[in-house]
Order: C-alpha cells, then structure tokens, then sequence
C-alpha cells in the first residue's frame, strides 16, 4: 500500500490533492492545524491529524507511525502581502516547519517529497517567468518558500531525497477559504458580493495576473511522483490567460449576476505584472493547451458552489509584528 502524507491537507488546494491521491489508490494521512482550512474538506477516506507543521516532536511521531512512501506539503502561511508585517510567523510556519517534514524524510526514506512553492519566488522578474530564471523575492513569503527549493535542492546533494517542486499562481475553486481577506483576490470579491458590499481593488486594477483554476492544478501535483522525468524538477504550474484585475472584477460580477461597484484603494507593496511560463511542465507532464478549463468556466463553478456555502465573516489579523504601512483597508472592520 502507498502511503502518503499531505500537510495541509484541510486547505483549498491540499484537500483537492488528497482526494485525487485517493482516487490513485493512495492510503492518506493529513495533518493541517486548520488555521486556513476547514475540517469539512478532509475526504472521509483519510485519517486526519489535527497539529502543525511547528511541533517537531509531532512530526516525529507521525513519522515513526506511519511508513510513509511520498510526502506532498502544501502547509504554510500563503497571505504574501501581509508577509510583510508577520516576519517571525513567516518564517516559523513556512520555514521552519518545512525543515522538521525534510529532516524526517530523510530519515524515514521518503521516496518522493512533493512541494508546494510560489511565484512569488520570481519577485519582479523579465515576463513570462521562467523555471530558469534567478528568482528574486520580494516579500518574506516569496523568501521562506525560496529557501525551501534550495534546502530540498540540498537534501537531495546530500542525502538522495528525491522532489518535485511546484510554483502554482493565483489558483481558485470550489473549497477556497473566501473569509480570507489578505489573499485570493476572486475569493475576496465573491464574498464582497455576497455581502453586499463594494469590490475593493487596491491601486489602479491595472495589475495583470493570470488565475489558475484547481482542476488545472492539483490532478498534475498528485500525479507528480508517477512521472519519473518530473524529479528533483522545478515546474511553473497554472493558466497562460493573463487578464487585468478591473477584467476579472467585471467577469466575476456577471458570473456573480450582480451590479456591485469597485472601490478603488491605496496601492499596495506588490508586484504589477506576474505570469509564468508553462512550457516545461507541458512537455514533462505531456499536457495539451486544451485541457485547461477557460477562466469563465472556472469561475461559473466556483461561483455555483460559493453561492451554497453563503457569506463568510472575515476575521482581522490581530498577531501584528509590525504595523506601519499595512492597509487601513486590512484593519477595518
């Protein structure tokens, strides 16, 4: 039986990832804290243990358990612009914590350690980004998921852990946390309109991204460890469609079937423009351009399925380390 462990496996993509492992025949085990994931996502089929990434003697223990085969971590704190203010949180979940699953794998000989990095990796990098490209973080978030493509890059020098790492963007989809108001921009405005309030756009909405929806995403990040050329291998992963986010307001109030308004903010520390280029994980992956589901689709679905759940509240982050320059706009309640 193989045997896998997801870390944060309660979350958007890492709940969608553990029911393709369960499909693929995989025994699941998932550990997630549920600070940004809800229990109800956990498939029913996977044994869950509640604790973080941070409790190394945790680790230990669900190591010296569970013989695992592979380890797929996509634990971590993802809200990058609040990076900024939460340096030590940063780097102690997303850091630190990604050091306790190597260390362990290591010694368990996982056969495979699948991550989950970023884009924001590539900083202000020349457009398209590429895989080859010297990333340049700009934010502690791109930083601690950098350090951890390195640390794997060492391990496997090392010590033979073989990995898979992806830089996924701006993903979205059915069980995305929309009570999030620090990141998931789609999310963000489809709660917004739920609660009958304005969109919120921060600068000018000039800002160009391109959205990836999870059905593009997770099925490739499962199946990474049967793909033999895809180890010890970076990939971008994600849509080519790149669109402005005044465009994707637009289309997100008509699949909504709204009339809300934009309320224009502050611009924001970020990155302007930020796509990657896919080539590599198409050819490796053997992925047709085709298969990528359209924008509006994506967003029809996930549309659907946000109106079921209904309006989240969303909960202002108190843990501040430091408070100048954050957005007025994140702290109003």
């Amino acid at each position: 039986m193989i045997k896998s462990l997801v870390t944060g496996g309660a979350g958007f993509i890492g709940c969608h990832v553990v029911n393709h492992l369960i499909k693929m025949g995989h025994e699941v085990v998932v550990l997630d804290d549920l600070s940004g994931g809800s229990k109800n996502n956990i498939n029913s089929q996977a044994i869950f243990i509640n604790g973080s990434v941070e409790d190394e003697e945790l680790v230990k223990d669900i190591f010296n358990t569970h013989k695992f085969t592979y380890v797929y971590h996509l634990a971590a704190y993802a809200a990058e612009g609040l990076s900024h203010y939460v340096r030590m949180h940063n780097y102690r979940s997303n850091l630190m914590g990604s050091a306790s699953l190597i260390n362990e794998s290591i010694n368990h000989d996982v056969k495979c350690f699948v991550f989950t990095s970023s884009i924001a990796v590539y900083g202000t990098n020349t457009l398209p980004m590429t895989e080859s490209a010297v990333p340049q973080p700009g934010d502690p978030y791109g930083i601690s998921k950098y350090a951890i493509e390195l640390d794997l890059k060492a391990a496997y020098e090392m010590f033979g852990l073989n990995y898979v790492i992806f830089r996924p963007h701006n993903v979205y989809g059915e069980f995305q946390n929309i009570g999030d108001r620090y990141r998931n921009v789609i999310g963000i405005f489809m709660n917004q309109i739920l609660n009958d309030r304005p969109l919120t756009i921060f600068g000018d909405g000039k800002q160009s991204r391109a959205f990836s929806y999870i059905d593009d995403v997770a099925p490739h990040i499962a199946n990474a460890v049967n793909v033999p050329e895809a180890q010890n291998q970076i990939f971008n992963i994600g849509s080519d469609k790149v669109i402005s986010i005044n465009a994707l307001a637009e289309i997100v109030i008509e699949v909504m079937g709204a009339e809300s308004s934009i309320e224009y903010l502050e611009a924001r520390n970020e990155v302007v423009h930020a796509y990657s280029d896919h080539t590599k994980l198409k050819h490796v992956f053997q992925i047709k351009d085709e298969s990528e589901a359209s924008l509006r689709k994506g967003l029809d679905r996930m549309a659907v399925w946000v109106k079921e759940q209904g309006a989240k509240e969303t909960k202002i982050y108190t843990d501040l380390e430091i408070s100048k320059k954050i957005s007025s706009h994140w702290m109003r309640h």
